[in-house]
């Protein structure tokens, strides 16, 4: 059995990596001058208070040092590991992954590493690993799974609104003007995560409820044939919301199963508290 790993910004629970055995990269993240990962984090609604009362917060990406470490750990018991990245489109760990996976692959000539760039963010990175792990559990091979996840990475769709514009304004996202004005309008911009792994604004919506609607309206209209199990919710600090949008889709669509976590603070640093993503497979992102 092959090992997996990802990184942090895969926003899974910590005990769902326990449980599968999923090694873990972090991206760091400094608050109020202080500096945190997934290793020794903040708790994730603390770090949603501290931005709601104007901190600031500031992000780094996995370096090749924290790469080489969870990879070479891997492959202390595993002939082949097999690491899940965040988008290659948002950030520089995948960069880091490949340099590390590079080198121990002349280390250990014997041994197989694939690095696969999940053009994938939060939950939809989670989703990813997801599916990758009960291939592994299945008996799936190695080279199988790699393949699969390659194959189906342009079929994880991110559907996601922000409460505040503001932090998409400081993150390049959208124009200080855009901001001002959507926000003077209560304008909640709708957004997914192309096929180039990076964030575009697909729609936008006056007043929040819609915004949550629009969310599972879209999710109809992307789906497709694809036959869902489960789909995944990552929120900004705001679970009423996220659970609001659960409830919908398991009504429209009959999908079982939700996992629900916070969107981490590596990228909660830039969407901000309130928001909320919906992740599943579907025909096109």
């Amino acid at each position: 059995m092959f090992a997996i790993t990802t990184d942090n910004n895969s926003d899974l629970p910590m005990t769902y990596l326990k449980e599968h055995d999923v090694g873990l990269m972090s991206l760091s993240y400094t608050v109020d001058g202080q500096t945190y990962d997934a290793h020794h984090p903040m708790p994730d609604a603390d770090f949603y208070a501290r931005m709601r009362a104007g901190a600031m917060p500031t992000t780094a990406q996995v370096n090749p040092e924290e790469a080489r470490r969870v990879l070479e750990q891997a492959l202390e018991t595993h002939d082949c590991v097999l690491h899940i990245a965040f988008s290659s489109g948002l950030s520089g760990s995948y960069q880091s992954a490949r340099i590390a996976a590079m080198e121990l692959q002349e280390q250990y000539p014997d041994k197989q590493i694939a690095v696969v760039d999940s053009l994938a963010a939060s939950l939809g990175q989670g989703l990813l690993v997801h599916f990758a792990v009960q291939m592994r559990d299945a008996g799936q091979s190695f080279q199988q799974t790699v393949d699969w996840c390659m194959e189906n990475r342009p079929h994880i769709v991110h559907l996601f609104t922000v409460d505040d514009l503001f932090h998409l304004y400081r993150g390049g996202r959208v124009s200080k003007a855009t901001a001002i004005v959507g926000s003077m309008l209560n304008m909640k911009p709708v957004l997914h995560v192309d096929d180039e792994g990076k964030l575009v604004a697909v729609g936008k919506m006056r007043g929040r409820k819609r915004a949550l609607d629009d969310l599972v309206k879209r999710m109809g209209e992307q789906i497709g044939d694809y036959e869902n199990k489960t789909f995944f919710i990552s929120h900004g600090d705001c679970l009423a919301d996220a659970e609001y949008v659960r409830d919908q889709v398991k009504e429209k669509f009959g999908i079982p199963d939700c996992l629900i976590n916070f969107v981490g603070p590596s990228i909660g640093a830039h969407s901000g508290p309130g928001t909320v993503a919906l992740f599943f497979l579907g025909k096109q992102r």
